[in-house]
């Protein structure tokens, strides 16, 4: 239907050297087939290319991470009051989040846990967050609309929200940690910082050693939500009696301690029965709260001794003040202590490296260390990144496996392969020209495009996508060289044959391609494909042939060996 206009014409005859196509291709490449000098410097400026492409990451030029954000339907506020703030004041700070939360147009439902966890799942599990009970701890579950019906995503939401948020925790002395689902496996905190102590030193300098790390995580920037494993000092009253005055009293021990058990805890003295209910309701007898809180309050109970006398419980013994144990955390049979950070609108990675590279220059206190590759993101980044490259590499040594049994040479795959480290070139740059067009500024905070562990699978990919072109232009010039042609009108008339075909399946990579870049998570496979064969596919079609030249130019028209 397309060509039926084209019916009973008559064919012109074909004449490559004639086409548009051979003329252009033959202008772009014969300058470098006239002069081995311009020909080595075309392969050292594209080394130069390369090697720069590969340290834009080093150079913050192109931000890292793991895996990107996610668009869920949910996140939730972690709150943390310093210990012994009472149950009433912590939820007081819930209710005014609270209060913020239900002016935010994207947010349909929220509940609250107040002094308990929340619902356990898998991100919490990881992170201990089931392990939270006390009147200074609370939960927020926030559930979004659906990801249909709002514009942004739910990470440029809890962007949005933050510095809100962190005046509302700043008000009522709350550590806020905003928690994301993560779109992988979970981690206990993007930023992990384990400090260790040497046998023999004391506690207190491992503590001082994580407040120094601390203090520094809270100067970098877009580092947020910082915490810590270390409680505060916290003291008991112990009450001692005086069994002395307590026998000539006629009062046992047993007794003084059964009356503050009353008194503090309370003792269920009956059942209720209320229609409404499901279950019966205790009736708990115990001191109100303000005389139960008060030392004053409790030494003046009286307890009956002999002959019906009522006596004073100061009288029995007094309440010595002693200081609690603190929580120690072990890992692997050694003590440590956990400080905790997360991101906001920057790469871990540049954190990670600037807060190691301070404390080499200005090391914790003697006999303690810090640990970064430990708990955290840092730590499994490592892994999936070392895991990726080595399979990468046995990518590499299949493929030229294979070119070895094809060709009989084994020169002949290196240049093949040629083009596999030119995806290098697009792919980085790539990366940095995605960042200045889409990263937007949300609330304070960048947004940016990272280089991801997906992007690297498709940096990968690449290596068996790419080759093709090589392969068939080679296969090309070796025809054209056996047919008696010199071997450079061979491998301009090999170029030029197969320019508009390569193009064709490099278009039809980069269309397929497309549609990936709408999903969160797999976009940066998409990009890598995208940017990896838009570079390599210009690149091989000039340098491929060049190579070829060097290294075979010298030789006669017969087929390299």
């Amino acid at each position: 239907h397309v060509l039926k206009g084209e019916y009973g014409k008559e064919e012109k005859e074909f004449i490559l050297e004639e086409t548009r196509t051979y003329r252009i291709y033959r202008h772009m490449l014969q300058p470098f087939l006239e002069s081995r000098r311009k020909a080595w410097m075309l392969v050292l400026g594209v080394l130069v290319l390369l090697f720069g492409s590969m340290a834009m990451p080093a150079f913050n030029l192109v931000p890292m991470k793991m895996l990107p954000f996610d668009n869920k339907n949910e996140f939730q506020l972690v709150l943390d009051l310093p210990e012994g703030t009472t149950l009433e004041e912590t939820d007081a700070a819930v209710r005014a989040f609270e209060d913020y939360l239900a002016t935010v147009n994207e947010v349909t439902n929220f509940q609250a846990y107040v002094g308990t966890a929340s619902a356990m799942d898998f991100n919490g599990m990881v992170r201990h967050y089931y392990m939270r009970q006390g009147p200074n701890v609370a939960d927020l579950r926030i559930n979004l609309a659906h990801k249909s019906d709002r514009q942004q995503q739910s990470h440029a939401i809890t962007l949005r929200l933050r510095d809100d948020l962190a005046r509302i925790a700043e008000r009522f002395g709350v550590n806020l940690k905003i928690v994301e689902l993560p779109p992988g496996p979970p981690v206990i905190a993007t930023l992990a910082a384990e400090i260790y102590a040497e046998p023999g030193v004391p506690y207190p300098d491992q503590v001082a050693a994580a407040k120094q790390v601390r203090e520094r995580m809270l100067l970098e920037d877009r580092v947020r939500d910082v915490d810590d494993t270390v409680e505060y000092a916290q003291r008991r009253f112990v009450f001692i009696p005086d069994r002395g005055k307590a026998a000539l009293s006629g009062i046992s021990t047993g007794q003084i301690a059964e009356t503050l058990a009353l008194a503090l805890g309370g003792e269920a003295v009956g059942t209720v029965h209320v229609p409404s209910e499901r279950h019966p309701l205790n009736i708990l007898l115990r001191l109100p709260l303000a005389e139960r809180s008060s030392l004053a309050a409790l030494e003046g109970l009286q307890l009956k001794g002999a002959g019906d006398v009522l006596v004073r419980l100061s009288e029995l013994g007094k309440f010595i003040p002693e200081s609690l144990e603190p929580t120690i955390y072990h890992k692997n049979l050694q003590r440590v202590v956990y400080v905790f950070g997360e991101m906001a609108g920057k790469s871990p990675v540049n954190a990670i490296l600037n807060l190691s590279s301070h404390f080499k220059e200005q090391p914790l206190p003697e006999g303690t260390s810090v640990v970064w590759s430990g708990e955290g993101e840092w730590n499994i980044t490592l892994d999936v990144f070392r895991d990726l490259g080595i399979a990468f590499g046995a990518a590499l040594v299949l493929i030229y496996i294979l070119l070895l049994i094809e060709t009989g040479s084994y020169g002949m795959p290196m240049i093949i392969m040629g083009a596999i480290p030119l995806t290098m070139i697009g792919i980085m740059p790539g990366f940095w020209l995605l960042n200045l067009v889409m990263n937007r500024t949300v609330g304070g905070y960048d947004t940016p495009v990272f280089f991801t562990a997906t992007a690297m699978i498709g940096m990968i990919a690449l290596a068996g996508i790419v080759v093709r072109n090589s392969i068939i232009l080679i296969d090309f010039i070796q025809h054209a060289v056996k047919r008696g042609l010199p071997l450079q009108d061979a491998l301009v008339e090999s170029g030029a044959v197969r320019l508009r075909p390569i193009l064709l399946t490099a278009g039809a990579a980069l269309l397929g391609n497309w549609i990936i870049t709408l999903d969160p998570i797999f976009s940066g496979l998409a990009w890598s494909i995208i940017f990896g064969v838009f570079a390599s596919t210009g690149f091989t079609l000039l340098v491929i042939p060049v190579v070829y030249w060097l290294i075979y130019g010298k030789q006669t028209r017969s087929h390299p060996s």
